[in-house]
């Protein structure tokens, strides 16, 4: 088994310059990688050059990519400390769940909203940055076969990342940092909570200059041709989109750590929100751009499948940068301070075209597989391509649950609360959690465990263990988080309260009453919950005995030949003539559910609102 187990070959059509290959290792021909003495090439070891020394990388035997070290053991760190604060935030999520459950209602008040708050950081913020900085690294030193910039600045991001989620978590564990996720002012945590932040923020911003920096030397040592490969664009977006992200961050949270302190007297309750949300929704859509080049990352990796359109496809990821971010706003409808006229535009205009993006790539990535997966010969009917795909594989099969979930219900969802009308009848439910358990859990989790699977062969060198559990791994939570999603947005229907630890009102002076529907919702949200934890804990174990005891992978492999063609992960071009008819039945299939739902949500309204 070597380290690519898994992933298909997917040799481009385009190939590369002879004479200039990186990793080529051609004695004299002054390439990157070929360790000419004195040639001041990657890979030289030329004193003084700035340049790796020999041995610095390796070669996958499959793909045939340069591995830089200092970037695989950053990559590693990044990824252990995700997953372990995967497990913690997962743990602390079951006890919400469970408390939101009427026939059990596990916690009192004070443990309940504890366990929330430390629920939406460590999933939320935590694990999901730790493996996206994992992922910038992979997309930038890895894929463009370039060392990495700067691994030294890389470790204080790490650093400083680990030190503030652990300085927050302990601020909430105390007891006094109780304020949810959001930490709406006036409700004020302790010092160190926002500290905390701050410390995680400046690191992830760190992380984010080494992927900049790497991406300028690849370009001036030329380990690549032409353009950047698509999944590494898509990080470039996620890139960009974080630094607006964290200034915003820094922009809401120094003066909160000041106030926090009695520094500063007062904070605006409206100003803290509208700042704070330009940090929050942002990061959401940080989570997107990573995960949709997930998405085409393991669409390559699994069957070499090229991009339909890498023109149309980058369009989508440039209208993530220009529109996504900012239509936040769905969060702000009901702000009494915020003009009708930004409220509409976010919710018409911005929402229409950041969602355009997400349907684009909703067609191009099964597109490219169908494309693929028919060049193999599977081509009887509409689904052949589809039905003998490797559901076997817990990297396909998590992925592509990720990307119809995130379609089906994150992302009609989410135009459904981003309407204004809609909005204000349901945000302050539990639809709103419904609806980014439905984006960020089943889309992004689930994409980035899906990925899991083919870098600790590819990352870590080492086989994975208990295979039967980890092609069942995807199923189990997937289904479990789509019920999560589905049941919290069928109880937010229903009117059920978003953050109120219990749904009864047990001690409120005056009786209310849930319909009975609500109830057996909470329950079966419970159920999920149980069925997603199960799937998390398989998860925990797959991943962490593959690093701790699965057979080392020691095969090295040859520097590719002069002339040989690059992986379709690693390189620029699209399919040549695909026909995607099977793939444009699923595209019609979500339209038409997309409409049906948004129609039920009008008639909806229109009952609650009626015209007399």
């Amino acid at each position: 088994m070597t380290s690519d187990t898994m992933i298909g070959s997917g040799l481009p059509n385009r190939e590369r310059p002879s004479g200039g290959t990186p990793g080529s290792g051609t004695p004299g021909s002054g390439t990157p990688g070929s360790g000419t003495p004195g040639s001041g090439t990657p890979g030289s070891g030329t004193p003084g050059s700035g340049t790796p020394a020999p041995g610095s990388f390796r070669i996958c035997p499959t793909t045939g990519l340069k591995v830089h070290r200092p970037a695989e053991l950053l990559i590693r760190a990044n990824a252990v400390a995700a997953v372990v604060f995967l497990a913690v935030g997962g743990l602390f999520g079951l006890l919400v769940a469970l408390t939101r459950w009427p026939a059990v209602h596990l916690l009192p008040a004070d443990w309940f909203y504890l366990a929330l708050t430390a629920h939406g950081l460590d999933v939320l913020l935590v694990w999901i940055i730790f493996f996206e900085m994992g992922v910038l690294y992979f997309a930038s030193a890895i894929l463009l076969n370039s060392r990495l910039a700067a691994p030294w600045l890389g470790w204080v991001q790490f650093g400083l990342m680990l030190v503030g989620a652990a300085i927050t978590n302990v601020a909430v564990l105390q007891g006094r940092s109780s304020v949810m996720f959001t930490s709406y002012v006036p409700m004020k945590a302790e010092p160190i909570f926002y500290l905390g932040l701050i410390l995680f923020a400046v690191g992830a911003l760190m992380g984010c200059v080494v992927f900049f920096a790497t991406l300028s030397v690849a370009r001036a040592e030329r380990t690549y041709v032409g353009s950047i490969p698509l999944v590494t664009f898509g990080a470039l977006t996620a890139a960009i989109i974080a630094v607006f992200t964290i200034l915003s961050g820094a922009a809401i949270l120094v003066p909160t750590l000041l106030w926090s302190m009695d520094i500063i007297k007062n904070l605006d309750p409206l100003l803290y929100k509208t700042v704070w949300w330009a940090m929050g929704h942002s990061s959401q859509q940080i989570n997107v751009a990573v995960h949709v080049s997930i998405w085409y990352a393991i669409a390559a990796m699994v069957f070499g499948a090229r991009p339909l359109s890498e023109k149309v496809s980058r369009m989508a990821f440039l209208m993530y940068i220009l529109f996504l971010q900012i239509a936040s706003a769905h969060h702000l409808l009901v702000e009494p301070g915020i003009s009708s006229e930004w409220k509409i535009f976010n919710t018409s205009y911005a929402m229409y075209l950041a969602v355009l993006g997400s349907m684009v790539h909703g067609l191009t990535v099964p597109g490219a597989i169908e494309a693929a997966q028919r060049a193999k010969g599977y081509t009887k009917g509409l689904f052949e391509w589809l039905r003998k795909a490797p559901w076997g594989n817990p990297a396909f099969s998590g992925m592509f649950m990720s990307l119809v979930m995130f379609g089906f219900l994150g992302g009609i969802s989410g135009v459904v609360m981003g309407t204004e009308q809609i909005n204000m009848i349901m945000h302050n439910t539990l639809y709103v959690p419904g609806h980014f358990h439905g984006t960020v859990v089943a889309g992004t989790t689930l994409a980035f465990m899906a990925l899991t699977y083919l870098l600790v062969p590819l990352i870590f060198r080492r086989e994975l263990v208990l295979k039967p559990w980890a092609k069942a791994q995807p199923y189990l939570f997937g289904i479990g988080v789509a019920g999560i999603s589905v049941f919290m947005m069928g109880a937010g229907t229903l009117g059920v309260a978003r953050r109120h630890w219990d749904i009864t009102f047990a001690d409120a002076p005056l009786p209310f009453d849930y319909p009975g529907v609500a109830y057996l919702m909470m329950g079966l949200n419970g159920l999920s919950a149980i069925l997603a934890a199960v799937g998390g804990l398989v998860y925990v174990v797959v991943v962490v005995g593959s690093i701790l005891f699965g057979k080392r992978i020691t095969e090295e492999g040859q520097a590719p030949a002069p002339g040989a063609p690059l992986p379709a992960v690693a390189s620029y071009g699209n399919i040549e003539h695909p026909s995607i008819p099977g793939s444009a039945v699923l595209v019609a299939v979500f339209f038409v559910s997309f409409v049906l739902y948004y129609f039920v949500n009008w008639k909806y309204l229109a009952e609650i609102w009626p015209l007399r």
